[in-house]
């Protein structure tokens, strides 16, 4: 062979076996937040990929053994922003738990309507954006008007939207006011409607199923080998929920069902996800009805939003604060981290947008955590990216990551 047939067969040999290698983020409108999948791809096949994670990595935990406990619930709004109250309220019951504190059924069951007003909103803007990852756009902005709805509940019953810094130690920092019963009651009206017709959009429509079954699958096996929790594993066909396995805040007063799939893929934990919604709305209608008959039974309950033993750890009212030396005294100490929590180790897990958020606290009796760390389902999750879109395409790849819910402020903490 000549020298120059021996450049030529090297050259084809080169070409035949030629792959390109593709930044998928850190620019947002593909990666949905601030990191980074490095792909190695033959034409539109993924053949391998490796995830650079900590774009915004901020030391929570650290950052949290420095703060007296009050300080700590603002930067639990910041794991999972699409669901801020369930980070807090998981916040609230851990130091609850620490304390040995039991809340009134009247505070439990409004802490469950806020955590579940939550969770729909977080699975609204999931199934929207995969819906939009897939070309449609319609349900995207449709829905997004009724999490405004959401955000306005919010903001009436602590002042916040987004992040929420919503409840204290103990309860809430106020009684729901007549205008946030009537903002949820409008809510709680109009939303099976829309929610319907989101469905009627895309579950059986033709694209969107071609698009997302058989995409990014995972099995059971391999999803709890991994950790997963939540809707991600329940797409896998385990019925794993927190609120069943391990009841907080009086859930096992409450009948649902938790949705499962088969298969894992998008399209599975699309399905869960829609489902679960309704299970939400359910839960809601629930409480709503237990809060009228503890009223029904006792009018005074009415005034009851947080629990009497809990007078150590929860802020005086505003206008005794500005009206009373002693509110302002112990508004102060609370505030400042000067009332110290007792030694122990506790952990507690609710069941966050995306799974099991858990909060593992080690206290050796002084003004802040000796230790905290904070279990995110997304940091467990999103190490499995690799082998679930692995031989897959990279359009595929995309709402996979949108159908995982990968919150970038809770992956990187």
């Amino acid at each position: 062979m000549s020298e120059h047939q021996h450049h030529i067969q090297l050259a084809e040999e080169s070409l035949a076996k030629q792959t390109t290698t593709l930044n998928l983020g850190p620019t947002h409108p593909a990666t949905h937040g601030i990191f980074q999948n490095i792909l190695e791809i033959d034409g539109e096949k993924v053949l391998s990929s490796e995830q650079t994670v900590g774009y915004i990595h901020r030391a929570f935990e650290k950052i949290a053994e420095r703060r007296p406990y009050y300080q700590i619930t603002p930067l639990t709004d910041r794991l999972n922003y699409c669901s801020s109250p369930i980070n807090n309220m998981g916040w609230h019951m851990t130091i609850e738990k620490l304390l040995g504190l039991k809340l009134p059924k009247r505070v439990e069951y409004m802490r469950v309507i806020i955590m579940e007003l939550a969770r729909i909103g977080d699975h609204l803007i999931c199934n929207s954006v995969v819906a939009v990852d897939t070309g449609a756009l319609t349900g995207f902005t449709y829905v997004f008007q009724w999490r405004e709805l959401i955000y306005e509940i919010y903001e009436e019953v602590c002042g916040s939207r987004l992040t929420t810094n919503i409840g204290r130690v103990g309860g809430f920092e106020r009684n729901f006011s007549d205008v946030a019963w009537q903002k949820l009651r409008k809510f709680m009206d109009g939303f099976p409607k829309v929610m319907k017709e989101f469905e009627a959009l895309l579950n059986r429509n033709r694209i969107f199923m071609e698009r997302c079954i058989g995409a990014g699958p995972i099995n059971a096996e391999r999803a709890l080998n991994y950790g997963f929790t939540g809707p991600n594993l329940r797409a896998a066909g385990v019925d794993y929920d927190v609120r069943v396995a391990q009841p907080y805040s009086s859930y096992e007063d409450f009948d649902f069902t938790i949705p499962v799939g088969t298969t894992g893929d998008v399209y599975d934990r699309y399905m869960v996800r829609n489902d679960e919604i309704w299970q939400s709305y359910s839960i809601i209608q629930q409480a709503i009805a237990k809060i009228e008959e503890i009223e029904k039974a006792d009018p005074a309950q009415k005034n009851i939003f947080y629990a009497p033993e809990a007078d150590k750890f929860h802020l005086p009212a505003k206008e005794d604060v500005y009206t009373k030396m002693e509110a302002l005294i112990y508004h102060f100490k609370m505030i400042m981290g000067e009332i110290e929590a007792p030694p122990g180790e506790v952990y507690h897990a609710v069941e966050g947008g995306n799974g099991e958020l858990g909060f593992y606290l080690i206290s050796d009796g002084g003004r802040t955590p000796y230790r905290l760390h904070f279990r995110r389902p997304c940091f467990i999750y999103y190490q499995a990216y690799p082998e679930i879109i692995k031989d897959g395409l990279l359009s595929d790849a995309i709402i996979t990551l949108s159908s995982l819910n990968v919150i970038a402020g809770e992956l990187d903490g």
